[in-house]
């Protein structure tokens, strides 16, 4: 058995390990080692999948590894429980608030102190002076911004202390002013000796605020080192999986969109996380919408659906406007969406494959009572057609693979016979065989003559798939690419908001 030695750094604040982490047969983390000192912030990025929030979990004590240890200034400790992570000085600033909404925001920033009320307020407000931020103290939590919401989680961990901060995409809600202010706040905190975890995909930040970087990908770190000794291109290359051909464009035949027609068109099109949203989809192509966490994707897929609610801007399909109707409006005016998150809303667990194919097209299925020869006869031809492994059309959804929930999933969105599919992450959590599946899917939808917009965190998967392809940066169209402009090097430099112009020919 192999002995893990304490780190030998003196001023060392954390250290990690060879930690590894697996969830079913995942892999997620496969031997991290990582050190932060006192007074250094370490940007942590990735893209998504990458085990960066995982690890910061660990340290947490939210979850255990199951391979490797943690040094706290040179001691080894077991970090069982978030409970024990709070006890060492450690805090852990999420990307989404978890507030309670009925409570006002000093009673969620206080919620598990013993200290007396009137001196806890008085730390707040002294905080809360520092920084510049305005919050009102009284307010109720479910009338807040996510931005304020935000806001309210760091002053949680402030409030305790905290020797190591762990900051998950702090930014991501903020405006340039709040930014600019924590930024101020760090720099304070750098000198007072905390150690910060500084999560992020916008690679300007790094270089702005951080010591150090840490590039994981695919549960290991690929890069590391302090930030002078590497440049934005350094950053997006250790981003890239090995042996990347940069410059790789697909071979099939490029589409020519001055003689198609649009068959979905969004005109300034803005809603809560997204803003000014321009694009348009022509019959029998793929666009493919990329970026990173929180750029907004998901959250203009489900506004176009019907799901939440726009502020402004046009939906077009097929030229008759749909914005702001409801979903089921949306669906039988022929636009059809699959969820990035299946079991939340793709799939029934409890039901068969049978009834989860069909349950989009009830209204087809039956006048007062469901026409079972009917729905057989939907759940044959998609099986048969997506080579859906089943035992029969009565067995459970939650006993299948996770690829062939997800192929049942789109069975369901194409029962429809939609004009345009939205596919957000189609091949997420699926293996390799049910992803080629899921591309021989899309192709026979083109060759329909579907419009599909593909969103999807894989670039490989965009460059592969997509006519055309737009890039999403903070809830903002930044780019836009032609077929052959379409690569791994400029997806990526656009998605994190460093991109040039001059690199495209």
């Amino acid at each position: 058995m192999q002995v893990v030695e304490a780190p030998p750094i003196m001023d060392t604040m954390i250290s990690v390990r060879g930690i590894c982490k697996c969830f079913a047969s995942n892999l997620v983390l496969k031997g991290i080692d990582l050190d932060v000192r006192s007074g250094e912030v370490v940007a942590l990025i990735g893209g998504n999948g990458a085990g960066k929030s995982t690890l910061m979990k660990i340290i947490m004590g939210i979850y255990q590894q199951d391979k490797g240890d943690i040094f706290l200034s040179g001691e080894k400790v077991n970090l069982t429980k978030p409970a024990l992570a709070l006890a060492h000085g450690i805090y852990l600033v999420p990307q989404e608030p978890m507030l309670f909404p009925n409570m006002s925001v000093e009673e969620n920033i206080t919620l598990g102190f013993k200290d007396k009320k009137n001196e806890l307020h008085t730390k707040i407000l002294s905080i809360m002076e520092q920084l510049g931020w305005k919050l009102k103290l009284d307010r109720k939590a479910d009338t807040l911004s996510i931005a304020e919401q935000q806001l309210v989680e760091i002053l949680r961990g402030l409030l305790r202390n905290a020797k190591i901060l762990i900051l998950d995409e702090p930014t991501s809600s903020l405006t340039f002013n709040e930014v600019e202010s924590l930024f101020t706040l760090i720099e304070d905190l750098k000198n007072k000796g905390i150690s910060i975890f500084y999560i992020t995909h916008r690679l300007t930040e790094v270089f702005e605020i951080a010591t150090h970087v840490a590039i994981m990908r695919d549960g290991v770190i690929t890069l590391k080192g302090p930030v002078g000794e590497f440049t934005k291109d350094d950053l997006i290359k250790g981003l890239l999986p090995p042996n990347t051909n940069l410059k790789t464009t697909q071979k099939s035949e490029v589409l020519d969109y001055t003689k198609l027609k649009p068959i979905l068109e969004l005109k300034n099109f803005t809603g809560y996380g997204f803003k000014d949203i321009n694009l348009e989809v022509c019959s029998g192509e793929v666009l493919g919408v990329a970026g990173v966490v929180g750029a907004g994707r998901t959250e203009f897929a489900t506004t176009i659906f019907g799901m939440d609610e726009f502020i402004s801007g046009q939906v077009i399909l097929d030229g008759e406007e749909i914005t702001g109707l409801s979903t089921r409006t949306v669906l039988d005016k022929g636009l059809n969406y699959l969820p990035e998150d299946r079991h939340l809303n793709g799939i029934f667990k409890i039901g068969d494959a049978a009834s989860n194919i069909s349950s989009a097209h009830l209204r087809n299925l039956s006048k007062f009572f469901l026409n079972k020869k009917a729905e057989v006869a939907l759940g044959e031809k998609y099986i048969k057609d997506f080579r859906i492994k089943v035992t029969g059309q009565n067995q459970i959804m939650g006993s299948l693979s996770g690829g062939n929930q997800q192929k049942i999933a789109i069975a369901r969105v194409l029962s429809t016979s939609p004009k345009v599919v939205i596919l957000d992450e189609p091949t997420r959590g699926v293996d390799a065989g049910a992803r080629g599946d899921v591309y021989a899917i899309i192709s026979q939808l083109k060759k329909q003559g579907v419009a599909v917009l593909l969103i999807s965190s894989d670039f490989e998967e965009i460059v592969e798939l997509s006519d055309r392809v737009v890039t999403m940066y903070q809830g903002r169209i930044n780019h836009r690419f032609s077929k052959n402009q379409i690569d791994l090097d400029n997806l990526t430099a656009a998605s994190f908001g460093v991109y040039e112009e001059e690199n495209v020919q």
